[in-house]
This record gives structure tokens, sequence and C-alpha cells, in this order.
């Protein structure tokens, strides 16, 4: 399969098709491509265009687009669209991809909309999963799946999925229940196929099952679907019935979106933002970080302040600066990178104070290799020994300080319940860069006798 290349050759040929509304051209040149690529184009084009494009083609193609598309083209889309409009392309989507299309509607549509579908289930569907938070396993499941009741032989069961799939895209698991609902294990295609058509389901289906609860978070989702590599996994409500599956393209939209989320946080962007947000979206984002800094950098200042007689005598401890404070900031940065890493795949064991003391002993490693360093080149360019000394032992201090602080500050916050990538970014450059100073000073004049 050749990959689709967006050209700007094609975009303008498609402007022109719609400027001229030449529909049977324009439906033949998009007929073979995917409608995510689809989606590609339609996020290229100016509002009137999209809409023109999303109302000419098929609603089959199209309801796939819509759930391809960047937010804010979809929402500019589907405020052209009448209520039916929408409605006929939520018919054609499963459930969890309506349902998320239906919250992004205002609030005065939405009852307009949901009344116009036609599928009176799947409209009943829906109107269920806007119940949930979209940050829960009720939020993200979609309703269609395929089940059976234990109590059904295996020719009624085979006739009652074939009736089932046919509202299903694709089939991962065959699910078991009882009488009342609740989800009793899983069934093998193989052991089904093998079995005699009038043998009893609850003697063939396999009863370990994994299973999450319509309020476990996201995160938790994806991080037993990816321990276990699940491709889907069944949703059960309070009372322990199936009520809706998430699939594994489902988890990969949500790690994707926390992958994006914690890289902004950790490049001090406190909201998800995107690259074509307004310049007054983007500023909101970045500048809270930014005077976080900038009250960092003017604590800073006032510390050097407070030794600038010191700094006068010793003026060499004055160009060494900018190391010890780069040093603390990338040092903190590293452990709490490592540490936010672990907590995110669930691989941090232990107390917080085995996790410290592991990474402070790892920060003394390193912080006494690269002081022995930086004592000989001092001694050598100055051929000051004392001062040399001062600096070295300042480097190793400010490494070890900046260790446990990078480590700490991540594990505190994922405690209280703080997504710890915030610890990644300024905060924990900024906190390091002060203390580094401190430190840093404070052992100069100590060992210098200042």
């Amino acid at each position: 399969m050749t990959p689709f290349k967006l050209t700007a050759e094609l975009l303008e040929e498609i402007a022109v098709l719609i400027a001229n509304k030449d529909n049977k051209a324009l439906k033949t040149l998009l007929l073979d491509i995917h409608f995510a690529d689809v989606a590609e184009i339609v996020n290229e084009l100016n509002s009137e265009e999209a809409t023109y494009l999303i109302k000419l083609l098929d609603s089959e193609k199209t309801s796939d687009i819509l759930t391809e598309l960047d937010e804010d083209m979809r929402e500019s889309i589907l405020a052209n669209l009448s209520a039916k409009e929408i409605a006929e392309e939520l018919d054609e989507l499963d459930t969890d991809d309506a349902a998320d299309i239906v919250a992004e509607l205002p609030t005065e549509m939405i009852g307009k909309v949901i009344s116009a579908i036609e599928d009176r289930e799947h409209a009943k569907d829906i109107v269920d999963l806007l119940r949930y938070d979209e940050d829960t396993a009720g939020g993200l499941m979609a309703k269609e799946l395929v089940k059976v009741n234990e109590n059904w032989n295996v020719l009624t069961c085979v006739k009652e999925m074939r009736a089932q799939a046919e509202n299903v895209t694709r089939v991962h698991s065959i699910y078991v229940v009882d009488a009342e609902d609740k989800l009793v294990g899983r069934l093998s295609l193989k052991d089904l196929l093998t079995t005699s058509t009038k043998q009893p389901i609850k003697d063939v289906y396999i009863t370990k099952v994994d299973a999450v609860s319509v309020n476990e978070s996201t995160e938790e989702v994806a991080k037993i679907m990816s321990k276990y590599d699940l491709e889907a996994i069944p949703v059960i409500d309070e009372l322990g019935r199936l009520v809706g599956r998430i699939t594994i393209d489902d988890i990969v939209d949500v790690i994707r979106e926390e992958a994006e989320k914690d890289y902004q946080l950790a490049a001090g962007i406190s909201n998800d933002v995107e690259a074509d947000d307004s310049i007054w979206e983007l500023t909101k984002a970045r500048i809270p970080w930014l005077f976080l800094g900038l009250i960092g950098g003017v604590g800073a200042a006032a510390i050097m302040g407070g030794f600038e007689t010191l700094i006068q005598k010793y003026a060499i401890l004055f160009f060494f600066t900018p190391l010890i404070a780069a040093m603390a900031g990338n040092v903190g940065v590293q452990s709490s990178a490592i540490v936010v890493q672990g907590i995110a795949n669930d691989d941090v064991k232990g107390s917080i104070g085995q996790r410290v003391f592991k990474e402070m002993l790892l920060a003394l490693l390193n912080g006494t290799i690269l002081a022995v360093i930086l004592l000989l080149f001092t001694w050598f360019w100055k051929g000051d020994l004392r001062t040399s000394i001062a600096i070295a032992i300042s480097l190793v201090t400010v490494t070890v300080a900046a260790g446990v602080i990078g480590t700490f500050t991540p594990l505190f916050l994922h405690k209280r319940g703080i997504d710890p990538a915030i610890a990644t970014g300024p905060f924990i450059t900024t906190s390091n860069d002060i203390f580094g100073i401190l430190i840093y000073f404070s052992i100069a004049k100590a060992i210098l006798g200042f």
C-alpha cells in the first residue's frame, strides 16, 4: 500500500471542483481515498468547502471522516449541518464515536439530534453513554458487542451471534452472560465450531475473563490492556452486568492524548493546545510557566545578591554559576522524567524513601565523576586549589539535592492525585536552579572562610 501524500496540487484541484460544483468529478476523485486521508484533506479546506464536501459524500464514509477531523474543524462543520444531517452521520457510527460527537454539540442541539436518529436502540445507547465521565471506562466503551447466554445451546448461540454481528464492525471476543445479564465468561470460537450443536454453552465457555468497571479510569484501562496484550476488554456496571466493551483502537487514542498532554506539561504548557490555535489560547497555555520562570530568575538573582561581597572577592565563582544552575536543572529533569515514566508504566515499586535513596546514590556517583573533572579543569585553569575544591564539592552537593528533589516531587504529586508530568518541566527546573545556586554559594562561603 502506497502511503497517501497530501499535495498542494491536490488541494487546489479539490478547491476548484468545489467552486465549480463538479460533484461527479469530486466523488470520482475521492472514491478510492481512505476516509482518514480524506479527513486530512478536509482539515486543510476552509469551513464552507469542508461542509460542502461532507454534505456531498455518503454518510457511510463521512461519518468516519468526522471522527478523524481536528476538533475545531469538526465543530465548524457540525454547526453548518441540520439536526437530521448530523443524525444520519451518527446512525453510521459505533455508539462510542457517536457519543463523542454528540457531547461536542451545543446543549440545545443535542435533543434535536437524538430525536432525529432513526435507529431508536442506537439512540438509546448513545444517551446511555453520555451519562459517564469521558475519562472513565464507561465514557470510552462502545455498546456494540457479541454476547450469548450460558443457558443456550450451541445452535441457538450461532443464530444469535449472526444477528448481533451485523452491528459489530469487528468481533474480538464472544462474551457469556447469565440470566441477569451478568458477565460470567467468554467463548472460544474454536470450541464453538468443534462442539455439538446441542451442547449447552455453560459446558464449554471459559470462566476466566478480564473486565473493567464502568467507573475505572481510562489510564487504568490502558495499563490493564497493555499488560495483558488485550485487543478488547468487556465493561461491567456496579452489579456485574455486561454493558459494553473497549477496543484497542480506543486505547491507542487514550495513550496518544495522554502522551501529548504530558509532553506539553513537561514543556511548560499548562493547557491542551495545538500549533494552529489562536495566539491568545497559546499565550494562556504558556504564560503561567513563563511567569514561574521569571519568579525563579528573580529569586536566583536575589540569592546571588546576598553573596555579592563573596562574588566580588572570588570572581571565579560567578563564572561557574550558569554551570551549577544548569547541572541542577538537568539532573532534576532526568530524575523526574525516569520516575514519571515509571509511574505511567506502573513500574515504580517500593516506598518513596527507597526510590529517593536509590536516586541519591546515583546522583552522588554521577556528581562525583563530574566534580573530579571540574576540579582538575579549574585547578589547571586558575591554579587555586581551594576555590576549585569549593566549586567541586558544591557540584556534588547540588547534583545530589537535584536528584532527590527530581525524584521526590513527582512521587509526592502522584500520591496526592496530581499529574506527576508537571514535575518534568519548568517547575522542577526552576526549583532546582534556585536551590542549586543557594547551595553553591553557601558551600563556597563556608569552605573559603569568607
